[in-house]
Protein backbone atom coordinates (compact mmCIF):
# COMPACT_ATOMS: atom_id res chain seq x y z
CA UNK A 1 0.00 0.00 0.00
CA UNK A 2 1.70 3.15 -0.93
CA UNK A 3 0.78 5.91 1.61
CA UNK A 4 -1.36 8.55 0.34
CA UNK A 5 -1.39 12.34 1.04
CA UNK A 6 -2.31 13.65 4.08
CA UNK A 7 -1.46 10.47 6.43
CA UNK A 8 1.83 10.83 7.79
CA UNK A 9 3.15 14.39 9.41
CA UNK A 10 5.26 17.00 7.97
CA UNK A 11 8.13 16.25 9.95
CA UNK A 12 7.77 12.47 9.58
CA UNK A 13 7.32 12.77 5.25
CA UNK A 14 10.47 15.13 5.62
CA UNK A 15 12.56 12.62 7.69
CA UNK A 16 11.62 9.48 5.59
CA UNK A 17 12.43 11.46 2.23
CA UNK A 18 15.68 12.76 4.05
CA UNK A 19 16.87 9.04 5.17
CA UNK A 20 15.73 7.67 1.05
CA UNK A 21 17.98 10.10 -0.40
CA UNK A 22 21.27 8.68 -0.42
CA UNK A 23 20.26 5.46 -1.37
CA UNK A 24 18.49 7.25 -4.11
CA UNK A 25 21.68 8.77 -4.83
CA UNK A 26 23.41 5.87 -4.95
CA UNK A 27 21.07 4.36 -7.06
CA UNK A 28 21.51 6.55 -9.60
CA UNK A 29 25.22 6.21 -10.03
CA UNK A 30 24.64 2.82 -10.25
CA UNK A 31 22.44 2.74 -13.14
CA UNK A 32 24.96 5.17 -14.79
CA UNK A 33 28.10 2.59 -13.87
CA UNK A 34 25.83 -0.62 -15.40
CA UNK A 35 24.78 1.31 -18.47
CA UNK A 36 28.47 2.04 -19.14
CA UNK A 37 29.90 -1.32 -18.21
CA UNK A 38 26.70 -3.04 -19.94
CA UNK A 39 25.38 -1.18 -22.82
CA UNK A 40 23.18 -3.99 -23.97
CA UNK A 41 21.31 -4.00 -20.49
CA UNK A 42 18.99 -1.18 -20.98
CA UNK A 43 15.88 -3.09 -22.28
CA UNK A 44 16.80 -4.99 -19.36
CA UNK A 45 16.57 -1.89 -16.83
CA UNK A 46 13.19 -1.19 -18.66
CA UNK A 47 11.86 -4.25 -17.96
CA UNK A 48 12.33 -4.17 -14.14
CA UNK A 49 11.25 -0.56 -13.67
CA UNK A 50 7.65 -1.63 -16.07
CA UNK A 51 7.37 -4.65 -14.18
CA UNK A 52 7.45 -3.02 -11.09
CA UNK A 53 5.41 0.09 -12.29
CA UNK A 54 2.69 -2.63 -13.28
CA UNK A 55 2.76 -5.32 -10.76
CA UNK A 56 2.44 -1.93 -7.70
CA UNK A 57 -0.47 -0.06 -10.05
CA UNK A 58 -2.83 -2.70 -9.37
CA UNK A 59 -5.00 -2.32 -6.46
CA UNK A 60 -6.46 -5.23 -4.95
CA UNK A 61 -9.47 -4.71 -2.47
CA UNK A 62 -8.13 -6.43 0.79
CA UNK A 63 -10.95 -8.37 2.96
CA UNK A 64 -10.01 -5.73 5.71
CA UNK A 65 -11.63 -2.97 3.95
CA UNK A 66 -8.20 -1.57 2.42
CA UNK A 67 -6.69 -2.29 -0.82
CA UNK A 68 -3.15 -4.33 -1.94
CA UNK A 69 -0.49 -4.64 -4.68
CA UNK A 70 2.28 -6.43 -5.19
CA UNK A 71 5.46 -4.32 -5.72
CA UNK A 72 7.67 -6.37 -8.60
CA UNK A 73 11.15 -4.85 -6.47
CA UNK A 74 12.33 -8.52 -6.21
CA UNK A 75 12.56 -9.21 -9.62
CA UNK A 76 14.71 -6.48 -10.47
CA UNK A 77 16.95 -6.36 -7.42
CA UNK A 78 18.09 -9.94 -8.16
CA UNK A 79 19.18 -8.73 -11.66
CA UNK A 80 20.71 -5.78 -10.45
CA UNK A 81 20.78 -5.54 -6.90
CA UNK A 82 19.26 -3.31 -4.75
CA UNK A 83 20.90 -0.07 -5.25
CA UNK A 84 19.72 0.10 -9.07
CA UNK A 85 16.02 -0.47 -7.64
CA UNK A 86 16.29 2.54 -5.35
CA UNK A 87 16.52 4.66 -8.54
CA UNK A 88 13.65 2.89 -10.73
CA UNK A 89 11.01 2.15 -7.57
CA UNK A 90 11.53 5.67 -7.14
CA UNK A 91 10.53 6.88 -10.32
CA UNK A 92 7.85 4.66 -10.55
CA UNK A 93 6.40 6.04 -7.55
CA UNK A 94 7.24 9.59 -8.74
CA UNK A 95 5.23 8.58 -11.27
CA UNK A 96 2.17 7.09 -10.23
CA UNK A 97 1.83 9.56 -7.51
CA UNK A 98 1.49 12.11 -10.52
CA UNK A 99 -0.69 10.17 -12.67
CA UNK A 100 -2.58 7.88 -11.22
CA UNK A 101 -2.86 9.41 -7.73
CA UNK A 102 -1.46 6.64 -5.85
CA UNK A 103 0.33 7.34 -2.95
CA UNK A 104 1.49 11.09 -2.55
CA UNK A 105 4.32 13.76 -3.26
CA UNK A 106 4.74 14.81 0.31
CA UNK A 107 4.67 11.15 1.54
CA UNK A 108 7.18 10.05 -1.54
CA UNK A 109 10.45 9.55 0.99
CA UNK A 110 8.33 7.43 3.29
CA UNK A 111 7.01 4.91 0.16
CA UNK A 112 10.43 5.01 -1.70
CA UNK A 113 12.21 3.42 1.64
CA UNK A 114 9.38 0.89 2.18
CA UNK A 115 9.19 0.00 -1.58
CA UNK A 116 11.73 0.71 -3.34
CA UNK A 117 15.03 0.63 -0.36
CA UNK A 118 13.90 -2.07 2.27
CA UNK A 119 11.71 -3.98 -0.01
CA UNK A 120 14.65 -5.15 -2.75
CA UNK A 121 17.20 -5.63 -0.13
CA UNK A 122 14.93 -7.55 2.06
CA UNK A 123 14.19 -9.66 -1.15
CA UNK A 124 17.76 -9.63 -1.90
CA UNK A 125 19.10 -10.70 0.77
CA UNK A 126 16.54 -14.12 0.59
CA UNK A 127 17.85 -14.77 -2.62
CA UNK A 128 21.30 -14.70 -1.42
CA UNK A 129 20.66 -16.98 1.66
CA UNK A 130 18.45 -19.35 -0.64
CA UNK A 131 20.82 -19.86 -2.92
CA UNK A 132 24.23 -20.40 -0.56
CA UNK A 133 21.73 -22.76 1.24
CA UNK A 134 21.94 -24.79 -1.96
CA UNK A 135 18.57 -23.65 -3.26
CA UNK A 136 18.36 -22.85 -7.21
CA UNK A 137 17.90 -19.68 -9.28
CA UNK A 138 14.25 -19.92 -9.23
CA UNK A 139 13.92 -20.74 -5.71
CA UNK A 140 15.48 -17.84 -5.31
CA UNK A 141 13.65 -15.62 -7.61
CA UNK A 142 10.45 -17.05 -5.35
CA UNK A 143 11.91 -16.12 -2.19
CA UNK A 144 13.05 -12.62 -3.39
CA UNK A 145 10.03 -11.48 -4.86
CA UNK A 146 7.83 -13.03 -1.65
CA UNK A 147 9.97 -11.25 0.74
CA UNK A 148 10.71 -8.14 -1.02
CA UNK A 149 6.29 -7.72 -1.06
CA UNK A 150 6.22 -8.79 2.20
CA UNK A 151 8.71 -6.68 4.08
CA UNK A 152 7.61 -3.24 2.24
CA UNK A 153 4.17 -4.02 4.34
CA UNK A 154 6.07 -4.58 7.37
CA UNK A 155 7.79 -1.16 6.65
CA UNK A 156 4.33 0.71 6.08
CA UNK A 157 3.16 -0.19 8.99
CA UNK A 158 5.46 0.93 11.01
CA UNK A 159 5.67 4.13 9.29
CA UNK A 160 1.85 4.70 10.09
CA UNK A 161 2.24 3.12 13.72
CA UNK A 162 4.87 5.66 14.37
CA UNK A 163 2.50 8.53 12.97
CA UNK A 164 -0.81 7.25 14.71
CA UNK A 165 0.24 5.83 17.56
CA UNK A 166 -3.03 3.95 19.40
CA UNK A 167 -4.54 5.19 22.40
CA UNK A 168 -4.27 3.60 24.49
CA UNK A 169 -1.32 1.28 23.43
CA UNK A 170 0.73 3.72 21.87
CA UNK A 171 3.04 2.55 18.86
CA UNK A 172 3.20 -1.12 20.07
CA UNK A 173 -0.47 -1.22 19.40
CA UNK A 174 -1.05 0.81 16.57
CA UNK A 175 1.59 -1.60 14.89
CA UNK A 176 0.14 -4.41 15.88
CA UNK A 177 -3.34 -3.13 14.11
CA UNK A 178 -1.54 -1.68 10.81
CA UNK A 179 0.11 -5.19 11.14
CA UNK A 180 -3.02 -6.98 10.84
CA UNK A 181 -4.41 -4.66 7.85
CA UNK A 182 -1.77 -5.19 5.55
CA UNK A 183 1.31 -7.34 6.58
CA UNK A 184 -0.84 -10.61 7.06
CA UNK A 185 -3.39 -9.61 4.38
CA UNK A 186 -0.20 -9.25 2.41
CA UNK A 187 0.96 -12.69 2.23
CA UNK A 188 -1.83 -14.54 -0.05
CA UNK A 189 -0.55 -11.85 -2.72
CA UNK A 190 3.30 -12.01 -1.97
CA UNK A 191 3.13 -15.79 -2.99
CA UNK A 192 1.16 -14.96 -6.14
CA UNK A 193 3.56 -12.34 -7.31
CA UNK A 194 6.50 -14.77 -6.58
CA UNK A 195 5.27 -17.20 -8.53
CA UNK A 196 4.62 -14.66 -11.96
CA UNK A 197 7.83 -13.84 -10.77
CA UNK A 198 9.49 -16.76 -11.38
CA UNK A 199 7.87 -17.30 -14.78
CA UNK A 200 8.76 -13.56 -16.09
CA UNK A 201 12.64 -14.74 -14.98
CA UNK A 202 12.07 -18.22 -16.76
CA UNK A 203 11.31 -16.55 -19.88
CA UNK A 204 14.08 -14.09 -19.62
CA UNK A 205 16.00 -16.76 -19.26
CA UNK A 206 14.89 -18.10 -22.76
CA UNK A 207 14.99 -14.90 -24.89
CA UNK A 208 17.43 -12.61 -23.00
CA UNK A 209 19.86 -15.52 -21.81
CA UNK A 210 22.97 -13.36 -23.04
CA UNK A 211 22.16 -10.54 -21.36
CA UNK A 212 21.96 -11.79 -18.14
CA UNK A 213 25.20 -13.34 -18.75
CA UNK A 214 27.13 -10.49 -19.42
CA UNK A 215 25.30 -8.82 -16.85
CA UNK A 216 26.99 -11.43 -14.20
CA UNK A 217 23.89 -12.49 -12.79
CA UNK A 218 23.94 -15.97 -13.91
CA UNK A 219 27.81 -16.00 -13.02
CA UNK A 220 26.81 -15.06 -9.03
CA UNK A 221 26.26 -18.61 -8.21
CA UNK A 222 27.83 -20.45 -10.78
CA UNK A 223 24.45 -21.24 -12.62
CA UNK A 224 26.68 -19.83 -16.39
CA UNK A 225 30.09 -19.38 -16.60
CA UNK A 226 31.18 -15.35 -16.29
CA UNK A 227 31.96 -14.03 -19.96
CA UNK A 228 35.18 -13.62 -19.40
CA UNK A 229 35.72 -17.36 -17.83
CA UNK A 230 33.74 -18.54 -21.07
CA UNK A 231 36.08 -16.91 -23.90
CA UNK A 232 39.30 -18.19 -22.27
CA UNK A 233 37.50 -21.54 -21.73
CA UNK A 234 37.07 -21.22 -25.81
CA UNK A 235 40.53 -20.14 -26.62
CA UNK A 236 41.95 -22.61 -24.23
CA UNK A 237 39.83 -25.11 -26.17
CA UNK A 238 40.87 -23.55 -29.46
CA UNK A 239 44.41 -24.11 -28.42
CA UNK A 240 44.23 -27.96 -27.04
CA UNK A 241 42.32 -28.71 -30.66
CA UNK A 242 45.23 -26.97 -32.80
CA UNK A 243 47.81 -28.07 -30.58
CA UNK A 244 46.62 -31.99 -31.36
CA UNK A 245 45.87 -31.20 -34.52
CA UNK A 246 49.73 -30.22 -34.94
CA UNK A 247 50.73 -32.78 -32.78
CA UNK A 248 49.31 -35.41 -35.37
CA UNK A 249 50.50 -33.69 -38.37
CA UNK A 250 53.77 -33.67 -37.33
CA UNK A 251 53.46 -37.38 -36.27
CA UNK A 252 51.72 -38.09 -39.71
CA UNK A 253 55.03 -36.46 -41.44
CA UNK A 254 57.17 -37.98 -39.43
CA UNK A 255 56.17 -41.57 -40.67
CA UNK A 256 55.92 -40.55 -43.67
CA UNK A 257 59.66 -39.54 -43.82
CA UNK A 258 60.56 -42.89 -42.40
CA UNK A 259 58.32 -44.76 -45.08
CA UNK A 260 60.08 -42.87 -47.47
Amino acid sequence: MHIAEGFLPVTHCIGWGVAAAPFVIHGAIQVKRTMKEHPGSGMLLGAAGAFTFVLSAIKIPSVTGSTSHPTGTGFGAVIFKPPVMALLGSIVLLFQAILLAHGGITTLGANIFSMAIVGPWVGYAFYVLTRKLGGGLLPGVFMAAFFADLSTYVVTSVQLALAHPANPGGVGGALATFLGLFAITQIPLAIIEALVTVILMRTLLAVAHSELLDLGFLSRFGDAPAPALEAKAAEATADAVAGSVTSQNAAAASVSGQKQ
